[in-house]
């Protein structure tokens, strides 16, 4: 899966298995110049109504981020309402330069650092 406009399709029929495309279409999108495209459709699985597109949207916007080192806006805004410590959150601090990411992903990337120091604090 490599069209954008196919994923849309599905999303506006309502077809069951949106989010799995939009999962092939991160997966697939080769071009990084041309992955723009992508994250409408991710960001449209983000804002589901249906939770499992919605978990789904995170995972893909998680392969964009590690394949293609991008974000845009809307899929941070959308993600911040999605439960910390997923796969997204961390894949975009991995991969996605820091200074394009928000405040609120740095809060919890540095909290959970510190925890996780504070529970090993000789090791």
């Amino acid at each position: 899966m490599d069209r954008p406009d196919v994923v849309l399709a599905a999303f506006e029929r309502g077809e069951p298995k949106a989010g799995v495309a939009v999962i092939g279409l991160a997966l697939h999108h080769a071009d990084p110049a041309a992955v723009l495209p992508v994250l409408p459709v991710v960001a449209r699985a983000l804002e589901s109504a249906d939770r499992e597109v919605r978990r789904q949207g995170v995972i893909a916007l998680a392969h964009v981020a590690r394949l293609h080192r991008t974000v845009d806006r809307r899929c941070l805004e959308l993600l911040r309402g999605c439960p910390r410590g997923n796969e997204a959150d961390d894949d975009l601090w991995s991969f996605v330069p820091h200074r394009e990411l928000p405040l609120w992903l740095w809060r919890h990337h540095l909290w959970e650092r510190l925890v996780e120091r504070l529970r090993r604090p000789f090791g």
